[in-house]
């Protein structure tokens, strides 16, 4: 049994990750904007400096591994948010903690989404990955609210990529997971909403398995790529999204 570390860990994907670990037997800190083991506002280079040395302190005697899950959805009318959250509150916190991941060998899971693949602003994404902060937001302002989205979960998933030989060479194991539609609390309202309703219910119709995802799809997917029996995967990204990515790419892979 090991200590776990997971951002956006007090609701929704993140929470869920917390009690199945939890459930195994695991200790948890969550990072969250409050509520939280760690309170930290992640948008910020403070909030993640702050994060990494609480992190660094609470976990010194042993890291079993970090779960990088806090992000903002589209629905946010905040470009500027939601390219600071995704991004940079995921990449920046494991890049302040490499040295003390590969000190204790530790994995990571980065959250992506299932609609990491969808079309966004190239410049954007290369701007992120660029790690040139205000370049990005001054894009986002200038985009819709999916496609910065879908831009930032793309970006995440091509920093890990890229990243994770490197990381491996220390020992840490990192991946990613694609989850797909998830009802939670707040998308269970988008459901009922009377304008957007009507296109949801068909979008979870659409779904190959025959059902929407439920956070606990997520945190079991979490558990394995986190756990001992993944321990040969690296650099992979997981689609938890009941086919969609499948049936929308069938010849991406």
């Amino acid at each position: 049994m090991g200590t776990y570390v997971i951002t956006g860990g007090v609701s929704g994907i993140g929470k869920a990750i917390a009690q199945q670990l939890r459930s195994e037997g695991h200790s948890i800190l969550t990072i969250d904007i409050q509520e939280a083991d760690i309170v930290a506002d992640l948008s910020s280079p403070e909030g993640r400096a702050s994060a990494v040395l609480a992190i660094r302190e609470m976990t010194a005697s042993g890291l079993q591994g970090l779960v990088a899950c806090a992000g903002i959805g589209s629905h946010v009318p905040n470009n500027r948010l939601i390219t600071k959250v995704n991004y940079f509150g995921s990449v920046d916190l494991v890049e302040g903690l490499r040295e003390h991941l590969a000190e204790h060998k530790s994995a990571v899971l980065m959250i992506s989404s299932n609609s990491a693949p969808m079309k966004t602003n190239p410049t954007f994404v290369e701007s992120l990955l660029n790690n040139d902060g205000d370049q990005a937001c001054a894009l986002a302002d200038e985009m819709q609210g999916q496609p910065v989205y879908s831009g930032t979960k793309q970006a995440v998933t091509i920093w890990m990529r890229r990243n994770a030989a490197a990381y491996a060479a220390q020992g840490i194991r990192m991946n990613a997971i694609g989850p797909g539609y998830t009802q939670t609390p707040l998308s269970a309202a988008v459901e009922d909403d009377p304008t957007y309703g009507d296109a949801i219910k068909q979008f979870i119709a659409s779904i190959p398995v025959g059902r929407p995802g439920q956070p606990e799809d997520m945190a079991k997917a979490a558990s394995f790529l986190l756990g001992e029996h993944a321990g040969f995967i690296c650099g992979a990204m997981l689609f938890v999204d009941g086919g969609h990515d499948a049936m929308l790419r069938p010849e991406k892979f």
